[in-house]
Parts: C-alpha cells; structure tokens; sequence
C-alpha cells in the first residue's frame, strides 16, 4: 500500500507541476523573435540605431585542435580550418549552428587577452557574445552618452572582417557583449 500511495504522492506533484506550467504558458506575452524581424528597433528617443540577431557566442578553448575535432567529429557540426586574427591576438575556429555560430577562441601571441580569461579558466569557457547592429559609430556615440565603457577608442575590424566593438562587462550584467556592424 506505501507503493501504492508513493506513486500516488508522485502524479499529483507532477499533476500540478504540469497546471503550473500551462497557467505560465498562458500568462506569458507572446514574444517577437530575431526570425521575425531582421533588427529589433529601439523605443527610445533618440536613438538612430538599431540592435540585430545574435551572431554568436564565443568560447575560449585551452586546445583549439581538440575543440575543433568535438565539434566536428563528436556533434558533426561544420567547422572552419583555424583562422588567425593577429590583431585580437587569437586564432578562431567558427561553428556553424544554422541559426547562428560559435566562435572558439584561442590566445595568438603572448598579449592576447584569451591568454588571462584561460589563466583564470583552466578548461576555457564562454568568453562573450556578439550582436549585430545596423550602426556601429551610432551605436557607440549613444552608448558612450550613456557611460557604457567601450573597450577600445573606435571600432576594429574583427574575425569576420566587419567593425567590432567590445563592452565592458561590469556595464552589460557582468558579459563581455561584442557588438558588429551587420
């Protein structure tokens, strides 16, 4: 009989687990999706740019050639041949996941500062994301106004051979957000 009303005890949570779950799915807006419009615009006066889709999300990686060999050979992702960016000091590997990519990162040269991130991480870890905008001199002109920190003077061209710019991560919720030019 403990069997019994064990099983008993273990539906009815799950029973409600379930309700709860459909009254959340009720209660929650509907919301716009990245697939749905190429940029989200923004509502605030004043702003002449727009924020975009997620490009990626960059990982660094101790061993680009064992992270490149999982990705390939384990998920059967498509991957790229290893692309040096000597002026971020890292070499790249990108992923491509159909609706966006991973960038794995690795340090090139003894300045690069994926060099730091993995002497902190040992075993590498999500180092930032990036996001399309469809203005980047607009988008740092407002965010400057706003005391976001830019981490460089001006925008650099970055691994994909468009404008980049990185935001500090104490003003972005403790990420590193990368902002590229669409």
């Amino acid at each position: 009989m403990a069997g019994v009303q064990k099983v008993v005890r273990v539906l009815s949570a799950a029973a409600s687990t379930v309700g709860a779950f459909i009254r959340l799915k009720i209660l929650t807006p509907t919301v716009r999706t990245f697939s749905e419009s190429r940029s989200l615009s923004q509502n605030v006066s004043g702003i002449m740019w727009n924020l975009g889709r997620l490009n990626h999300v960059a990982v660094a990686v101790p061993d680009l050639q064992m992270a490149k060999s999982f990705y390939k050979n384990v998920l059967g992702a498509q991957v790229s041949e290893v692309v040096p960016v000597p002026e971020h000091g890292v070499s790249v590997v990108f992923v491509e996941l159909g609706n966006t990519k991973l960038e794995l990162l690795h340090p090139l040269g003894n300045q690069s500062p994926i060099e730091g991130f993995l002497q902190k991480n040992k075993a590498g870890g999500m180092h930032h994301i990036c996001i399309e905008v469809d203005d980047i001199e607009a988008a740092v002109t407002d965010l400057k106004q706003k005391k976001i920190r830019i981490l460089s003077d001006k925008a650099k061209i970055g691994a994909h051979g468009k404008p980049v710019i990185f935001l500090h991560p104490k003003d972005c919720g403790g990420v590193l957000v990368e902002l590229e030019q669409a």
